[in-house]
């Protein structure tokens, strides 16, 4: 592809580079280049891209693309913002894959993975569609699985999950919408036919550092979309509706404030079903065979974004029926022979520790025991917030670790300490998360329900910046053939 068709829409501030030399491939790590490459020289947190310009020219790169003109003679194009530029790039690169597709974005603190992998289901069994799913936890062309390591890739990956989701025959493509991907510019020259915003409450201020930056961030998605769905029961929900297309805007809600209400809600150890208004005469019964209040508005979600792609209330209603449960999200664990249940849920934020606890106390019989910690390399000021939640909404707490990644463990647990006391409820610290399962498991009596709230899907637990195996669906089975 020739250089200029590459830098089609994107503004040139200066440049000494031949417009019509021919480029193979693109690249923004110095250790991918390839004979002909394009090397795009990103200014990151960690470390600044134009220092590796010299190795980029030594590998082959043929021109760079960059924010800081380079200090050495090299043939290059000088833009405002190295990240656009990329993600311009990387869109001119593949062919515009996203045009050729359906491209539906949801965005939100907490029920993105869940409301994304159950609107492909759906548009599955409603419309035959063939869905490209892009999130937390998996990558999917299809029912291809693909491994991924962050919510939405870096725009250079993503362009190309975009051209293997096309040319695999995808009409559809659903992808978690990250706020970093969106500060970032990863989603950069992506327009989306339908973007939702399911919740925000306080996570990622590592990055964003205020709750307004925050904000702004996941409602900047609403300026690149041509309809909207929105949980207006939020409280922030208003900035992304002042973002959004005013008239091909829909709104969600349980308490009645939106255009699709849930009304009459009923939770269950073995689902949710809840009747769906949408104006005066259309109304249906919906049953989803996943347990929790947060499964309600997820599914309004999921209908509100059905319903403005033209999938009637009633299809719709079918599909979910008979929806899947997301690994990891209130996920049952088997406990044969045991008359006490074990759920394991990725809440790691105070609201989804909050909705999770609080959705399965209104089933739990028993007592509700709580193991949860927090991430080491994030946000410390929820850390006491979320001891204060665990405590005071569980029967008995055990305060453990998650990912401590680079962090002290023990100074995790005495942040989140910060905000427990004695009145909230009974509780102990462990540590070791192994040994925080078992002990849960040994003092877990007839109907009560163990939450493993952090790992959700995870299968691993970060500690000094390595991934070390720690799958608790194994721990929880490797423990009953133990006191067997």
């Amino acid at each position: 592809m020739k250089l200029k068709d590459l830098l089609q829409d994107i503004t040139i501030l200066e440049s000494n580079a031949d417009m019509q030399m021919d480029i193979q491939s693109v690249a923004y790590d110095s250790r991918k280049v390839t004979p002909g490459s394009l090397f795009v020289a990103i200014s990151g947190f960690a470390s600044d891209g134009n220092r590796f310009i010299p190795m980029a020219m030594e590998k082959g790169a043929v021109v760079v693309v960059t924010a800081k003109k380079p200090e050495t003679d090299v043939p290059y194009v000088l833009v405002e913002g190295d990240r656009h530029a990329l993600a311009i790039i990387s869109t001119n690169f593949y062919g515009h894959p996203a045009k050729s597709m359906t491209m539906i974005g949801i965005t939100g603190t907490n029920g993105k993975t869940s409301s994304t992998l159950l609107l492909k289901q759906v548009l599955e069994k409603t419309i035959g569609a063939k869905v490209g799913l892009i999130g937390t936890m998996e990558n999917m062309v299809g029912d291809e699985v693909i491994p991924t390591e962050r919510t939405t890739p870096e725009s250079l990956e993503l362009q190309g999950l975009f051209a293997r989701m096309r040319d695999a025959g995808c009409t559809h493509v659903v992808m978690e919408v990250s706020s970093h991907a969106i500060t970032l510019d990863r989603v950069g020259g992506v327009h989306f036919n339908v973007a939702a915003f399911t919740n925000l409450t306080e996570d990622h201020l590592d990055f964003h550092k205020t709750m307004a930056a925050y904000c702004a961030a996941k409602a900047e998605l609403f300026t690149r979309c041509d309809k909207a769905v929105i949980n207006t029961d939020d409280f922030y929900s208003f900035h992304m509706v002042e973002k959004a297309p005013h008239h091909h805007t829909l709104t969600t809600s349980l308490i009645g404030n939106g255009d699709l209400n849930g009304v009459y809600p009923e939770y269950h150890a073995e689902g949710v079903s809840f009747e769906v208004v949408a104006g005066l005469d259309d109304r249906q019964d919906i049953t989803l065979p996943i347990p929790g209040k947060f499964t309600v508005y997820n599914a309004l979600t999921v209908i509100g974004i059905a319903k403005q792609l033209g999938i009637s209330l009633e299809d719709t209603a079918r599909a979910l029926k008979t929806v899947q449960g997301v690994k990891g999200r209130i996920e049952v664990v088997p406990t044969p022979g045991k008359e006490y249940s074990v759920l394991i849920d990725y809440a790691h934020t105070p609201d989804g520790l909050e909705n999770v606890l609080s959705s399965v106390k209104d089933f739990c019989r028993g007592r509700l025991i709580a193991v949860f910690g927090c991430g080491g390399d994030r946000d410390p000021i929820k850390r006491p917030i979320m001891g204060e939640i665990g405590v005071r909404l569980s029967d008995f707490a055990v305060i453990t670790s998650d990912n401590p990644r680079t962090e002290d463990p023990d100074a995790i647990i005495a942040d989140i300490l910060k905000g427990v006391s004695s009145d909230l409820g009974e509780y102990i610290v462990e540590p070791d998360r192994r040994k925080a399962i078992r002990y849960a498991m040994d003092i877990a009596q007839k109907d009560d329900i163990i939450v493993l709230a952090g790992k959700g899907h995870e299968t691993y637990q970060e500690i000094n910046g390595v991934k070390n195996h720690l799958d608790e669906r194994e721990e929880v089975a490797a423990h009953l053939l133990e006191t067997r």
